[in-house]
């Protein structure tokens, strides 16, 4: 792999060296593989993408799955089915960097879908990052499913890191009996980028919930929006929890909807969007800060 390769993929992934399974994608070709005693990873017949699959009863597996894109004009799409056996303890590392020097754009469409067998445990960390000196876009489009029986939980870490021009992300669950989903997104926008966030899970099963955490940055001409559907089929609880820094010219848009379907069903929609608190930026300026400077720091923290 070249030098470029080597930086997005510790820059998506936060390691030089991958431990535990993992499948490195590059400008749409696989071009290393490792599996282990208690994870295979099969390529899919008929379309771009792979089966992961995690035996049952594994305990602290972990599996790597980047990809990366470092030519213009690029358009790569994928399928990747999660396949988690029973009982199975497992950490899922993913994520999209794109390295855009020309004047063509590029983009990812990645689908990934998770099914979760009884009592399965999943850590799902996905992060995406756009560089490059041409003015060819990067372009990804990350579309999430899971489908969780009872007992098993899946916790997703998403973040946006920069450098993204347009984004739609799309998560779907079905979530079955004392299930549990929880996610926490991070994004930042700038310039006339765009970033599209939606959420539809159903509620199916009795103490099934569902937790959503989204902060987000929106600076200078950029557009956000945010939207969670949440169906409470049973007896559940779901809040989702939505909250914007805004600056410039940049909009930003929180659309909830939730449905109880239940009488036991407890839904909680939460949103708040403004500007900097001018008190924040005076106190950290008393400490020797400059404006710029205590600005950075505050966001820095809000996105933690």
């Amino acid at each position: 792999m070249e030098s470029v390769d080597k930086n997005l993929l510790e820059t998506i992934s936060g390691e030089s060296e991958y431990k535990g399974a993992y499948n490195i994608r590059k400008n749409g070709k696989g071009i290393e593989r490792k599996v282990t005693e208690n994870t295979n990873i099969v390529t899919k017949e008929g379309v771009q993408g792979i089966d992961i699959y995690v035996k049952e009863n594994a305990n602290y597996e972990i599996v790597h799955i980047p990809v990366i894109i470092t030519e213009s004009g690029i358009k790569d799409v994928v399928y990747n089915d999660f396949h988690i056996g029973k009982n199975a303890n497992v950490i899922i590392i993913a994520g999209c960097g794109i390295h855009n020097d020309h004047h063509k754009d590029s983009q990812h469409d990645g689908i990934h879908r998770f099914y979760l067998e009884e009592g399965a445990r999943v850590r799902y960390i996905e992060k995406h990052y756009g560089e490059g000196a041409g003015d060819g876009k990067k372009i990804l489009n990350p579309v999430t499913e899971v489908y969780l029986k009872d007992g098993a939980s899946l916790e997703m870490e998403s973040s946006q890191i920069k450098g993204v021009d347009s984004t739609i992300r799309e998560t779907k669950g079905e979530i079955g009996n004392n299930a549990s989903f929880v996610v926490t997104e991070k994004l930042m926008t700038h310039g006339n980028q765009m970033a599209k966030t939606t959420f539809d899970v159903n509620l199916n099963g009795d103490d099934s919930k569902a937790q959503v955490t989204s902060r987000s940055v929106a600076t200078e001409n950029s557009t956000q929006i945010f939207e969670s559907k949440i169906y409470g089929n049973a007896k559940c609880f779901s809040h989702v929890e939505c909250d914007a820094i805004i600056k410039d010219n940049a909009k930003v848009t929180s659309i909830p909807e939730i449905t109880a379907n239940n009488i036991d069903a407890n839904l909680i929609h939460e949103a708040a969007i403004g500007k900097i608190a001018g008190d924040q930026l005076i106190k950290l300026m008393t400490l020797g800060l400059s404006e710029e400077e205590a600005e950075k720091q505050i966001i820095n923290g809000f996105l933690k």
